[in-house]
């Protein structure tokens, strides 16, 4: 079969990857950075559904947003992928040739595939049936030319609805989603104290990446709302000196390692006697009281860095990051303090966003 010399058809729509349940933020949030890009279209959001599909209205522009919109800079979508006209009723007793044709209209190589479905409960029961057809369907891939070993190739996703219907598409690796769905696959450690160490180590490997220069043994940091040190752990395996802020009693074996300080006091109220590397924050409380603090930490250079959660309401989701975003950026810019800022809802974070903030 000649999968090369064909006339490519039109990357079709944006396939954004979210929680179940925030599809109405995630789709307000892509409408609200095309409009910035100057490239109107459509959203379809079916609640429940974990997914977004953003149309274009000019079919030339998917492309162009998928180079031209950072992942980034989108809090609710879990993996951006842009995708090709859907395909459906494939032939039971082939499916591998039809994906192939539409998958080599796309790209002449690829670096990777990913078989995957949207994170519901519905599209478990598809999980057995993936599993099996990944395998030949990656060695088809092989065969045809369509696999190679160059990490800057852009990787494909099949996206099944069901055994027959499919999105195909593609994203670049520098602008997506390390994982398959968008999902940390992280084992709690048998030591940690809390479940919430899996969030912060999910958030360092998503906003630091390959950054070792980051997270240093004998850096300094302070965890406000530590007890009973889940987010206190991640930093101590990393030999990194620790202020642990909270009333609440810490993990004995953390405190028995040597370089964590417990002081019960007010974390709204505590600031360093002198800066340090990191600031982490997991409290209890209202967005935009939080951000106030991490801005106030940021400006009054108590910190280098800073890495917190945000509880979201249970309405308003998406408008309460925007007042978060807008109360630390202003209060930055009057402190002429040069940042960056980065939001995701992360896969460990359930109904919360994790922030990112850094002195440049």
């Amino acid at each position: 079969m000649n999968l090369m010399n064909q006339e490519p058809p039109a990357l079709q729509s944006l396939l954004l990857y979210c929680r179940p349940g925030f599809e109405k933020e995630c789709a307000a949030e892509i409408q609200g950075q095309t409009h910035k890009l100057e490239v109107p279209g459509y959203s379809k959001a079916n609640p429940g559904a974990g997914f977004v599909l953003f149309t274009p209205y000019q079919e030339a522009d998917t492309a162009v947003l998928a180079k031209q919109l950072r992942f980034a800079d989108l809090c609710f979508a879990r993996q951006m992928v842009a995708v090709l006209p859907l395909l459906s009723k494939l032939p039971v007793d082939d499916r591998i040739s039809p994906l192939l044709q539409a998958s080599s209209t796309l790209a002449r190589q690829f670096s990777d595939v990913w078989l995957e479905t949207a994170d519901t409960n519905e599209a478990k029961e598809l999980a057995v049936f993936v599993r099996k057809f990944e395998g030949p369907f990656a060695r088809a891939m092989v065969d045809a030319g369509l696999a190679s070993t160059k990490a800057g190739a852009p990787r494909l996703h099949l996206f099944f609805f069901n055994s027959t219907t499919v999105y195909v598409g593609l994203s670049r690796p520098a602008n997506s989603s390390p994982w398959p769905m968008g999902i940390a696959r992280l084992k709690l450690p048998r030591s940690a104290p809390s479940r919430s160490t899996l969030k912060l180590e999910e958030a360092f490997l998503f906003f630091l990446g390959d950054e070792p220069k980051s997270l240093q043994p004998g850096m300094k940091a302070v965890d406000l709302g530590a007890a009973p040190g889940g987010w206190t752990w991640q930093l101590v395996k990393r030999s990194i000196r620790v202020t642990a802020v909270d009333n609440g009693p810490m993990d004995k074996a953390l405190m028995d390692s040597g370089i964590v300080q417990h002081l019960r006091v007010d974390g709204f109220r505590y600031f360093p006697p002198k800066p340090v590397d990191w600031l982490v924050c997991d409290m209890v409380e209202q967005p935009s009281r939080i951000a106030a603090l991490i801005a106030r930490w940021m400006a009054e250079g108590h910190c280098r860095r800073a890495m917190f959660n945000l509880k979201l309401p249970m309405k308003k989701r998406y408008e309460e990051i925007l007042i978060c975003r807008r109360i630390i950026e202003e209060a930055l810019d009057n402190a002429e303090v040069p940042f960056s800022l980065s939001f995701k809802q992360l896969y460990h974070d359930r109904e919360e966003v994790t922030g990112y903030l850094a002195r440049l």
